[in-house]
């Protein structure tokens, strides 16, 4: 049997659903995994041994016609005999009508349901210890998969010894020294609406640095570099000398192997949070006002902590729908003082730090 399946979304879509190529690899002896991703994305299921194949969707697809068709036809010489669409928005509704594969398998949306020939309704009352968002996706394997397909493991990235020897000798020269907890910080969002409020994220970091004798490595993309040396001057000078602010990863594999040799990673929920768990790094997560928490907080335990304003302030959420949650993110943000969660910090930092030492 082939099987493509379809995730063209952010990093941590694309690392929760690479869990499906595991279960199909499991439960379905000498199957072959394609899995269309956009290209951007690739690098955290790169060497995942239970995909046989990348498809990579490019941007220059969207825009113009003729690539996107050329791409399409590639899908069809495929010859799939099943395809599994977990994205669902028109290009993928298009890669998997092209597909013609004989089992078609999708969330159920009424716009686009004759397209499949199984079709999946989400299911309110889920009970698993992954996350809401990794059941709904495990729900879309029954039609291959007789009976349930039993509980998900956590994602995985693949890097290679020479990564990871690579991005050890990295640190060392950016002078980060291995003889003190090193700690990733997720200071920004990937859209401001996702993002701590600055002075806030300050005041964290100063708290973690008063409370450990970490240094500390920002994580943030090279388009928020102003905000990243904004953010660097808010924290006192004993505290940027702790922070190896030149320690910055070139690309995404880098960045991976960077994140591989930290204690834990602290900051604003987003695809370092889920990079960092299929890594088996510890994670300390702040979610946005409007994300669902119970659908994205994965794998919770004592080394995988996840705080939401709606935790601290649940009078503040109840009848707002979530588009009212939206547009008053920023003011929710401003309630939320990092005083308010140092117990739930000063665990998570016990807990993992004496772990490593």
């Amino acid at each position: 049997m082939k099987v493509l399946l379809i995730q063209q979304k952010m990093i941590g879509d694309v690392l929760v659903s690479s869990l499906l190529c595991k279960h199909l690899k499991s439960h379905l002896p000498g199957v072959e995994v394609h899995y269309m991703i956009h290209e951007n994305t690739a690098a955290v299921v790169e060497n995942n041994p239970y995909i046989d194949r990348l498809l990579l969707f490019k941007h220059e697809y969207k825009k113009d016609i003729w690539l996107l068709f050329g791409f399409l036809r590639s899908i069809t010489r495929e010859r799939y005999d099943a395809v599994i669409d977990v994205y669902g928005k028109p290009e993928s509704n298009l890669a998997s009508l092209f597909s013609r594969a004989s089992i078609r398998v999708a969330y159920y949306k009424p716009y686009s349901a004759f397209l499949y020939n199984h079709t999946v309704k989400l299911n309110p009352n889920k009970t698993g210890r992954g996350s809401t968002t990794i059941e709904d996706r495990i729900s879309l394997l029954r039609p291959l998969i007789p009976g349930k397909p039993g509980t998900a493991d956590r994602p995985s990235i693949h890097l290679t010894e020479r990564e990871v020897s690579e991005a050890r000798n990295f640190l060392l020269e950016k002078g980060v020294s291995f003889s003190r907890p090193v700690i990733m910080l997720g200071i920004l969002g990937s859209t401001p609406s996702k993002t701590y409020p600055l002075p806030y994220m300050a005041r964290l970091i100063e708290i973690v640095a008063d409370q450990t004798p970490a240094t500390f490595l920002f994580n943030y993309i090279p388009e928020q570099e102003a905000s990243a040396n904004e953010l660097f001057l808010m924290c006192r000078i004993a505290t940027q000398k702790r922070i190896a602010i030149r320690a910055f990863a070139r690309d995404l594999r880098n960045f991976l192997g960077l994140l591989k040799h930290c204690d834990c990673i602290i900051g604003n929920e987003g695809g370092s949070t889920n990079m960092a768990k299929a890594l088996g790094v510890p994670t300390f997560s702040i979610f946005a006002p409007w994300i669902d928490k119970k659908g994205w907080h994965t794998f919770a335990d004592s080394s995988n902590i996840a705080i939401h304003p709606e935790d601290y302030y649940p009078e503040v959420f109840v009848g707002k729908s979530y588009r009212q949650i939206c547009s008053h993110s920023a003011e929710i943000y401003q309630l939320m003082e990092p005083d308010a969660f140092k117990k739930e910090l000063f665990t998570f930092l016990d807990t993992v730090l004496q772990a490593n030492t």
